[in-house]
């Protein structure tokens, strides 16, 4: 339910778009996704379908990819938020964070060489970023690189790497031994002394697979370290170019599981009578549909400010933090509306609720955003004791 008609303002291409990804969704996900989520493996059946769509890629401009505005992008990480956050995460790693990398931060050479494979998913990507001591404050990650003889050669431990025990191209960040700045690499599949292993006994995005990858002497050439990527301010430049994706999703799940429990009250009876007859419903579904909305127009502003170049990190921080909450909160909410059945994987709203603890925790879980909100606000960081020392 569109309650204040937001998706009136959109252009005709932009409806298109929406309405090709959710009917792939309703038709090529939905009825296979909850096999895979509990078998907790990935369905590379889709890629073909996925290729076919011409999202591939997102924002980026050239090498087969589509360009999309921000708002398109948004509509994208929605839509799939509504069928499956798996799916969505796959496309994030792959089309935002991976080839968003190499598009920022890579040479023209580097750019053709590897994005029109991964644009075809010929190829597909990981952002090897994380370490197991080094997740919100990723900056003092400790993998390192040294240059030797036209190589360079990476030690360290990365881990929750989506897609990184399987992708043929690892985007992975390590620290110059030279100069203790963070640099970006190109892995390539097969490399020796790369050796990743999946998580397992995940109760979340469980058709998305993350590894945990060890690096042993892994050697490179010397042309496959990104040419731009020389700090980490250059590392983020590419988290603030993909910032939006987790709120747009939340609204996905979001809208997924309005529509759900909205669906199943109205048929359900208890009492005698429809649960959608019962004042305490009525005023679950009318907070769920406020939250609802109230995610779209901060999605909406987030789109227009990012095309702007007006989209700042602690707005970030604000939207996905509200988002998620909201998000979360509106799963939730379901499930309890549909009592028991609301724990069935056929009903899907479990698999949303489980999938929006995962948004909630990537890219920053909620503290996280809310310090950063409120630095913002007083001027004061709050994210260590040095501080007040």
């Amino acid at each position: 339910m569109d309650f204040l008609k937001l998706d009136e303002q959109l252009t005709e291409h932009e409806i298109h778009l929406r309405d090709t990804i959710r009917q792939f969704g309703e038709q090529r996900i939905l009825p296979i996704i909850n096999d895979y989520w509990e078998r907790a493996e990935f369905p590379y059946e889709l890629l073909d379908g996925l290729r076919e769509l011409g999202i591939i890629g997102t924002f980026i401009k050239g090498y087969g990819c589509p360009g999309l505005s921000r708002r398109e992008a948004g509509i994208v990480s929605r839509e799939m938020g509504r069928i499956d956050g798996s799916i969505n995460t796959f496309l994030g790693v792959h089309s935002n964070l991976a080839m968003g990398s190499i598009y920022m931060l890579g040479s023209e050479e580097q750019r053709s060489r590897w994005l029109p494979a991964m644009a075809l998913l010929e190829k597909t990507g990981a952002f090897a970023l994380t370490e197991p001591d080094h997740g919100s404050d990723s900056v003092s990650l400790e993998t390192s690189a040294q240059l030797e003889d036209g190589h360079w050669v990476i030690n360290g431990h990365k881990r929750w790497i989506g897609n990184g025990h399987a992708a043929d191209i690892v985007v992975l960040f390590a620290r110059d031994t030279a100069d203790g700045q963070v640099k970006g690499f190109i892995i390539e599949k097969d490399t020796p002394g790369y050796n990743a292993t999946v998580i397992t006994g995940k109760v979340g995005k469980r058709a998305i697979l993350q590894g945990d990858i060890i690096l042993d002497n892994v050697r490179i050439p010397e042309s496959n370290k990104l040419a731009n990527c020389n700090s980490f301010k250059d590392v983020n430049k590419v988290l603030a170019a993909t910032r939006g994706g987790a709120s747009w999703e939340s609204l996905g799940h979001g809208i997924a599981c309005f529509n759900l429990a909205r669906d199943y009250v109205m048929q359900r009876e208890q009492f005698g009578a429809p649960l959608a007859s019962y004042q305490l419903i009525q005023e679950k579904l009318a907070t769920m549909l406020a939250d609802v909305t109230h995610m779209q127009l901060l999605c909406l502003r987030m789109a227009e400010l990012q095309e702007a170049g007006e989209f700042t990190g602690p707005m970030a921080a604000l939207t996905k933090m509200t988002c998620c909450r909201k998000g979360l909160a509106i799963a939730r909410e379901a499930r309890d509306m549909l009592g028991g059945n609301g724990l069935l994987l056929d009903n899907h709203i479990a698999r949303h609720m489980t999938d929006m603890e995962v948004v909630s925790t990537y890219e920053g879980p909620d503290s996280v955003h809310a310090l950063l909100v409120g630095r913002e606000i007083t001027g004061i960081s709050a994210f260590s004791r040095k501080a007040h020392s």
